[in-house]
């Protein structure tokens, strides 16, 4: 077992690493959007039509599909032979290739009913309402494109090629970087460009995976095979997995209606925000979630349960002691890191106030939303959909009333944050989802927190005191950030994070943590 941990070290490092540049890219391709394009209505248009297809890729493509596609192409590579491993790929991808395409056609051909749907609190026929339509219409193509890159980076995961994958959402960010400062010369409509970026993103990312399938040797003509009994089995986990994967998508949507009603600027401030949270998320969160899935699958498969027992202890473990002390980070310092990131140009000093107030609510998301992703796959690989079905959807109900409650809370406070109540709500939800999802794991012997776990998570708890003590210590007041000049700003938080993670370390150090411990 010690081998195969160092492996889950070695990938995770593979695709953290990759995740990381993919982050950093983000970063100023937000900070390019915020300075070029600030926070108004045009802004809340593009978000809304690339949010649409958005959220369908992750709910289809990176949710459902793949959290069931992965156990039942590892059962194929651990128990039939190659051909038949080549022939499910074949099946595979053209039954996915032909439903998302006409899906595509049918979302860009329906994309004002989808606005309507999606924002029905832009004015109908207004500015937002009738730009949206026609960025939807450019966007929604990148759903077919994106939904084969899935399947892609999914075959080469499950043969633990992780780099790949995981440095293709780096050419998405390349893409819409491009856009926004050479492509919005060309149009009338200057947020026109950002949605063309979307669609070359998709059409890019697509072309740089396939040489790896080709050389794996999976890389065939894709033919429709509905009928296929290896399709028909991803499709039956698929089908209750598309909500108990995506709870926080649809959450997110969820989000954006209600937002669609608040005053103008609200989705952006909204948008801002969860970019901060979704980068540690997509650092650790989504790159441990991507490497134990194939090994949890395999250890199921060939009934190595002691396998699979070490490694969702390790998944939540290394979650623990990161996803802790990001999360007060966040929460601390949710000024500083919206002022010293987007608050220059057209985004200004009040819209860096109303960010900073959904970054602190959505800082206290992160653990749930972390250790969803570490719970999950200890459900998707033992081939069970329907149990995270069911505690998805007592989660996302619950978060519909607690934005309705909180909202409606703030708005009759007569504050003017009540796009922070859709960021609570989240929090509230997501950290609901992991728990039950734990309980029941707990429930079924699936998985229970061992002695090593519990002391993880108490000397991660302490180090997490001392350095959010530490940050408010020396964290200057926002009208000090807002008066410094961006090189100051990013100086200064250099140095508090630097502080906040020696501090951090020295804690875990002194309370007994050892990484040589850990990696045995």
């Amino acid at each position: 077992m010690k081998q195969a941990k160092f492996s889950l070290l070695r990938s995770g490092s593979v695709v953290s690493a990759m995740t990381l540049l993919s982050r950093i890219l983000g970063f100023v391709r937000d900070q390019v959007f915020a300075y070029t394009f600030g926070a108004g209505s045009l802004t809340d248009a593009f978000l809304v039509a690339f949010k649409i297809p958005n959220f369908l890729r992750r709910l289809f493509a990176e949710g459902a599909f793949a959290q069931s596609f992965v156990p039942v192409f590892s059962e194929y590579k651990e128990t039939r032979s190659p051909d038949a491993l080549r022939a499910l790929a074949t099946q595979v991808s053209g039954t996915l290739g032909w439903i998302v395409l006409l899906l595509s056609i049918a979302g860009s051909l329906c994309a004002p009913a989808l606005i309507n749907l999606f924002a029905p609190g832009f004015e109908n026929g207004g500015e937002r309402a009738t730009t949206a339509t026609a960025l939807l219409r450019i966007t929604f193509p990148y759903l077919f494109f994106i939904s084969l890159v899935a399947y892609c980076g999914s075959v080469l995961n499950t043969f633990q090629r992780f780099a790949v994958p995981a440095f293709t959402p780096v050419l998405l960010n390349v893409c819409l970087i491009t856009a926004a400062l050479w492509g919005r010369h060309f149009f009338e409509i200057p947020v026109t460009a950002l949605a063309w970026g979307v669609f070359a993103a998709g059409l890019t990312q697509l072309l740089f995976q396939l040489p790896s399938l080709y050389k794996l040797g999976l890389l065939t003509m894709p033919k429709w095979g509905w009928a296929d009994s290896g399709v028909q089995k991803i499709l039956k986990l698929m089908l209750p997995a598309i909500l108990g994967s995506s709870v926080g998508q649809i959450n997110l949507l969820l989000d954006t209606i209600i937002a669609s009603f608040l005053v103008a600027g609200s989705l952006s401030w909204l948008y801002f925000a969860d970019r901060l949270v979704e980068f540690p998320l997509g650092i650790f969160g989504i790159a441990i979630a991507t490497v134990i899935l194939p090994r949890l699958s395999a250890a199921h498969s060939t009934d190595k349960q002691g396998d699979f027992n070490n490694t969702m202890s390790w998944g939540f473990r290394t979650a623990t002691l990161l996803a802790l002390p990001s999360a007060a980070a966040l929460l601390i310092l949710a000024a500083p890191l919206i002022a010293t990131l987007f608050g220059y140009g057209e985004f200004q000093p009040d819209d860096v106030r109303m960010s900073a107030w959904a970054l602190r609510a959505y800082a206290l998301a992160l653990p749930g939303l972390v250790m969803v992703k570490i719970f999950a796959p200890g459900f998707f690989a033992r081939q069970n959909t329907r149990t995270p079905v069911r505690i998805g959807i007592i989660a996302m109900v619950s978060n519909m009333a607690y934005n309705i409650i909180l909202v409606g809370l703030l708005m009759l406070a007569g504050v003017p944050i009540a796009h922070a109540g859709l960021a609570l709500a989240t929090a509230l939800s997501a950290n609901q989802n992991a728990f039950m999802l734990y309980r029941r794991l707990k429930k079924d012997n699936i998985y229970i927190l061992q002695n090593q776990d519990t002391a993880t998570l108490y000397r991660a708890l302490l180090a997490t005191s001392v350095m959010a003590l530490v940050i408010v210590l020396i964290n200057p007041t926002i009208d000090a950030w807002l008066a410094m000049q961006a090189i100051e700003r990013a100086s200064h938080l250099a140095v508090i994070i630097c502080a906040a993670t020696l501090a951090y370390g020295t804690t875990l150090f002194a309370a007994g943590f050892r990484l040589a411990n850990y990696r045995t």
